[in-house]
């Protein structure tokens, strides 16, 4: 598909961060820019095999999300919450003055309430069937965040979920760029959330050897693209922006923070949780991005890459990107800083990648100290970088061999 067949182009008019790195969109911003890492022991994970974590610092939903009933709430939904209500505030806009019917709400999660399920499942174990709460189901699912967006937010539009691991909130955006091309609404809430740091999920991944076990020292857990990497550090939250047609936009004479030009998804159809060993799906969701927003590989000048800080995936995802992006674009990753929040990962990156477009500003990778020698990549590290960028990428990936792929350009 043409450039031409596809316009009006879609932008990021309103973006919402809730993160380990800080509450609100400067916030994270500044703490990822500034490559100080944000591991540290985690009390509720003691005596399990990695017991340290990236949580979202001093979260409190009667602060941050006011007028609802919390205890009602699971925490994946409120950390959605809050990162929605930044993100429309961010665009100017206000359920009191848009059509609700013409809003869409696009969410990704890997695991929605799992904290919510395993405590009522240890009540029913512990305290019988009567105790198990009425709202157990509610605060569990993982479509429950886009409907209380929906509902605090009167947007009538759409409601979806998507659930494609970590590569979650990356696929929610791809949707969404579909719903405004196809006229199906005029404005797109899109994103991620999750809350997996919990006993359960943590040892489940360090089961499977998928977690650092750098417990000496946690801030230099995660090292996407290090040599020593060992795998990645658990973490929460979400990422919510808001789309909107071009025209739509400069019709508000809002800031438009980048052009979400294209996106691409592909499935590995290789194994349950390893990568293909060649990047296969990769490439192709890159490939099929690239072809959606009319641009070759060689124009790609910056990759915001997955980068977990695991074996596989660097060693992976690099050599796809040396091979297939000629243009020695720069590469980072933000889980140095925040660690993975799993399916909220493709959203907040999503967002900072769109601001590295708006701010020519490239954030620097945490932790690398011996950049992988198998793959000539231009890693930024140490501090941030400036400079245009003209195009870039938002890779994600996932269990299942999920791929989604997002590209940006300048408005």
């Amino acid at each position: 598909m043409t450039a031409a067949c596809r316009r009006p182009d879609v932008v990021v008019t309103g973006i919402g961060l809730v993160t380990p790195a800080g509450i609100g969109r400067e916030r994270t911003w500044e703490r990822v820019c500034s490559g100080r890492p944000t591991a540290m022991d985690d009390p509720e994970l003691e005596g399990l095999p990695s017991g340290f974590s990236c949580r979202v610092p001093a979260f409190d939903p009667a602060v941050l999300v006011p007028g609802v009933q919390h205890w009602r709430i699971d925490r994946c939904t409120l950390l959605a919450l809050a990162a929605a209500r930044e993100a429309v505030g961010d665009a100017g806009l206000t359920p009191e003055t848009w059509d609700g019917d013409r809003v869409a709400v696009v969410m990704g999660s890997a695991a929605g309430g799992v904290a919510t399920l395993a405590d009522q499942q240890d009540r029913l174990r512990e305290r019988g069937p009567g105790l198990v709460s009425p709202l157990a189901l509610p605060m569990f699912l993982p479509n429950m965040a886009a409907g209380h967006i929906a509902v605090d937010l009167r947007a009538r539009g759409p409601n979806l979920h998507t659930g494609t691991a970590c590569a979650s909130g990356a696929t929610a955006i791809g949707i969404a760029v579909d719903l405004l091309r196809s006229g199906a609404c005029d404005i797109v809430l899109a994103g991620g959330a999750d809350a997996m740091v919990t006993r359960l999920c943590s040892a489940a991944f360090a089961r499977m050897g998928a977690l650092s076990r750098r417990s000496e020292e946690p801030a230099a857990a995660s090292r996407p693209f290090d040599a020593d990497r060992d795998g990645f550090v658990l973490a929460e939250g979400a990422g919510v922006l808001v789309l909107e047609r071009a025209p739509d936009a400069a019709a508000r004479r809002v800031r438009r923070y980048a052009i979400l030009a294209g996106h691409g998804a592909s499935a590995d159809a290789h194994h349950q949780t390893a990568p293909h060993s060649k990047g296969v799906g990769a490439e192709l969701a890159l490939r099929r991005a690239l072809s959606d927003a009319d641009a070759s590989p060689v124009e790609v000048d910056h990759v915001n890459a997955h980068g977990t800080s695991t074996q596989l995936n660097d060693r992976v995802e690099g050599a796809v990107i040396e091979r297939f992006l000629t243009g020695r674009p720069s590469v980072t990753s933000a889980k140095g800083v925040t660690g993975h929040t799993m399916g909220a990962a493709g959203a907040i990156e999503a967002a900072l990648t769109a601001l590295t477009v708006f701010r020519a500003t490239t954030p620097p990778t945490a932790n690398l100290q011996h950049p992988l020698d198998d793959a000539e990549l231009d890693l930024v590290s140490g501090t941030a970088r400036t400079g245009k960028v003209s195009l870039a990428v938002s890779d994600s990936f996932g269990f299942g061999g999920q791929n989604a792929v997002l590209a940006f350009r300048p408005v």
